[in-house]
């Protein structure tokens, strides 16, 4: 049985709320696709409703925030996990292990570039548009193709990290312990030290 590996503390908050925050969103952008358009099929699950707007804007309010974070931590800290140079040229090995590997990393990749698309393209709707049944506007179009971008990369993203990694990559994600080093009474004074020697 593969051993649970220890993941950096400050990846597993951000992680979190980022995957918390975006099946929020993701979830309740359905609902307002269900209940005001739903010109490619729906559901029916709900009536018309304003407040479905104002509740999915809120999560996408809340998640471009702490997409920032996430996104500033991947790539400065977790480029490991995010496409590569190489990436591309390894799905040629089929089956192998480093294929695995490059498929994760696409579907990483596609998941992060999905989630800053939407919550990009959001900042451009207008909450008037679906009540006044204005739903071909461009931003509203590619806001759509974000939900189905993050949908299909976060299906390819749970696959292929029980893939990779098995059931434990998962558990390691969920874990409350950390090293002593990375204790929270500490972030205060790494801020302050932070701020006053900055390093990007």
């Amino acid at each position: 049985m593969r051993s649970i590996p220890y993941q950096p503390l400050m990846l597993r908050l951000l992680h979190g709320l980022n995957a918390l925050l975006v099946l929020a969103a993701f979830m309740s952008g359905f609902l307002v696709y269900d209940s005001w358009d739903g010109r490619w099929g729906g559901l029916d699950l709900t009536k018309a409703n304003r407040n479905l707007i104002d509740i999915h804007g809120t999560f996408g309010f809340l998640l471009f925030f702490i997409l920032i974070g996430f996104a500033i931590y991947s790539v400065r800290f977790g480029k490991h996990r995010l496409v590569a140079k190489n990436s591309l040229s390894k799905l040629r090995n089929v089956g192998k292990p480093s294929w695995w590997y490059a498929l994760h990393r696409i579907a990483n990749t596609v998941m992060l570039a999905a989630a800053g698309l939407s919550v990009i393209t959001g900042k451009f709707q207008d909450e008037n548009w679906l009540p006044q049944g204005q739903m071909n506007q461009p931003a509203y179009f590619l806001h759509l193709t974000a939900w189905v971008l993050i949908g299909l990369a976060l299906t390819f993203h749970l696959l292929l990290t029980a893939k990779v990694g098995g059931i434990p990559l998962w558990q390691s994600m969920i874990q409350t312990d950390y090293r002593s080093p990375e204790s929270p009474k500490l972030w205060p004074q790494k801020i302050k030290n932070w701020f006053r020697h900055p390093r990007w």
